[in-house]
C-alpha cells in the first residue's frame, strides 16, 4: 500500500487542473458577497452560486479589476489551480466583466487578453508617424465618408501628398478578410511612408472586422507604422489597441499623417529668420575677431624704419673700422716689406760684395779660419757665381 504526503497528493492534483483545457480557460458567472483588495492593488474575492462558493484572485494588472465590488454579480475568466500552502481550490482570474455583458464582448476581452500577452499592444514596439510623408496609403471603403474626408483634410494641410487607397469592406461577414487583403497590398506597394485604416462609427457589432484577431496580425505586421482610426472618440478596437498611433476619427488621422503646410510656411519663415540673425551675428564677432587680431598685429609689428637706421649707423661704423684696420694692415705690411728689402743680401751683392761659401758644405766663410790654403771655395756675386782656390 502507497502512502503519499499531503504536499504529493496537493501538487499532483494541481498538475491535474494544469492539463484540463476546460479549466485552464473557463468563464464562471456569480455573485461577490465581499472582496478585499490588498495593498498591492490584488483582488481576493469569492464567487457564490446558490450553496456553492468559489475562491478568486485577480492581480491588479487583470481586465475589469474594477467590476470587483462587494454584492457585485460577474461573469469571470481564468484558470482553476490549487493553492498548495493551504490546499485551497481557487480561479486566477484575467477577466472580470458585469453580468449581462454580451458573448460579443467576451469574446472581444478573451482575445484582447491573448494578444496583450503575445505583446502587440506593448508601447515599446510602436513605431514614430514619419514627419514628412511622401507616400500615405489608406485602408478603408472607397464609397464611405472617410475616403472622401482624408482627401479633403490632406487636401488642405499638404496638396503634396500621394494618397493610395487600398479598397475593402469594413463592415460585414467578409470585411475582415478585405481588410486583410488590403494590409497584404499596402506591403508590396513601394515607399509607403504612413497606413490610414479606418471607418466611421457603430455600434459593436458593426465594428466588429476591426477586433478580429486577423486584422490585429496583420495590423502588427505591417511593413509602414499604422494611424487607426476606426469608430469614434469613444469606440475602441483591437485594431486600435495594436496599431502604431490611434486617432480619433479619420479626419483626425489625416491631420495626425501628414503636415499642414501653414504651420510649415512659419517655421520656415521662423528658420529663415533666425537663420539671418544667426548669420549677422556670427559676421558681427567675425568682424570685431578680425578687428582684435589686427590691432594685435599692429601693435606686435616691430618698428622696420628704426632698425633700418640702426642697421645703417652699424655698418658705417664697421665701413670705418674696417678701412682704419686695412690701413694700419697696410701700412705694417709696407714697414714690414721695407725691412725685409733692407736685409736683402741681393742689393749688397749689387754693390760689389760677394758671399764666400765652402765648396763641401755650402756653409758661409765668415772667418779666415774658417778656411785653409788650397780650400776650394764657392764665390756669390751680385750676377752668379764661380769657385775660386784659397792659396794664402
Amino acid at each position: 500500500m502507497a502512502v503519499y504526503g499531503v504536499s504529493q497528493v496537493v501538487s499532483y492534483m494541481n498538475e491535474l487542473l494544469a492539463y484540463d483545457d476546460v479549466l485552464q480557460d473557463i468563464w464562471i458567472e456569480g455573485e461577490i458577497p465581499q472582496a478585499t483588495i490588498s495593498a498591492a492593488g490584488h483582488a481576493y474575492f469569492t464567487l457564490r452560486d446558490g450553496n456553492s462558493s468559489l475562491r478568486c484572485v485577480m492581480f491588479r494588472n487583470s481586465r475589469g479589476l474594477e467590476h470587483i465590488r462587494d454584492g457585485a454579480a460577474i461573469i469571470a475568466h481564468g484558470r482553476m489551480s490549487i493553492y498548495e500552502s493551504r490546499g485551497d481550490l481557487q480561479m486566477i482570474v484575467d477577466i472580470a466583466q458585469p453580468e449581462g455583458v454580451g458573448e460579443l464582448q467576451l469574446q472581444l476581452e478573451q482575445l484582447m487578453l491573448k494578444l496583450e500577452q503575445e505583446g502587440l499592444f506593448e508601447p515599446s514596439r510602436k513605431r514614430p508617424i514619419p514627419e514628412y510623408p511622401r507616400r500615405v496609403g489608406v485602408i478603408t471603403s472607397e464609397t464611405g465618408a472617410v475616403w472622401h474626408d482624408i482627401q479633403t483634410v490632406t487636401a488642405r494641410r499638404f496638396p503634396l501628398i500621394e494618397l493610395v487607397l487600398a479598397p475593402t469592406l469594413v463592415q460585414g461577414d467578409h470585411a475582415a478578410a478585405g481588410i486583410v487583403e488590403a494590409f497584404r497590398a499596402m506591403n508590396s506597394e513601394p515607399d509607403i511612408d504612413t497606413v490610414i485604416v479606418g471607418r466611421g462609427g457603430g455600434s459593436l457589432e458593426d465594428l466588429w472586422p476591426f477586433n478580429e484577431e486577423t486584422v490585429a496580425r496583420a495590423v502588427f505586421s505591417s511593413q509602414a507604422p499604422v494611424i487607426s482610426a476606426v469608430g469614434h472618440e469613444t469606440d475602441h478596437t483591437i485594431c486600435d489597441l495594436v496599431a502604431d498611433l490611434r486617432a480619433a476619427t479619420p479626419s483626425a488621422a489625416a491631420e495626425l499623417a501628414v503636415p499642414d503646410r501653414a504651420e510649415l510656411a512659419i517655421r520656415v519663415a521662423s528658420g529663415y529668420q533666425a537663420l539671418g540673425m544667426f548669420v549677422t551675428d556670427q559676421i558681427s564677432r567675425s568682424a570685431q575677431t578680425l578687428n582684435q587680431l589686427k590691432t594685435d598685429l599692429d601693435r606686435t609689428v616691430p618698428d622696420f624704419d628704426t632698425h633700418r637706421m640702426r642697421l645703417d649707423d652699424m655698418l658705417r661704423t664697421a665701413e670705418a673700422h674696417l678701412d682704419s684696420h686695412l690701413n694700419i694692415t697696410r701700412e705694417r705690411v709696407e714697414g714690414t716689406r721695407l725691412r725685409l728689402e733692407s736685409l736683402n743680401p741681393t742689393d749688397t751683392l749689387r754693390r760689389g760684395y760677394a758671399i764666400v761659401e765652402r765648396r763641401d758644405s755650402g756653409a758661409a766663410v765668415t772667418d779666415a779660419d774658417d778656411v785653409a790654403s788650397d780650400d776650394v771655395v764657392r764665390v756669390r756675386v751680385s750676377r752668379g757665381s764661380f769657385d775660386a782656390s784659397v792659396i794664402d
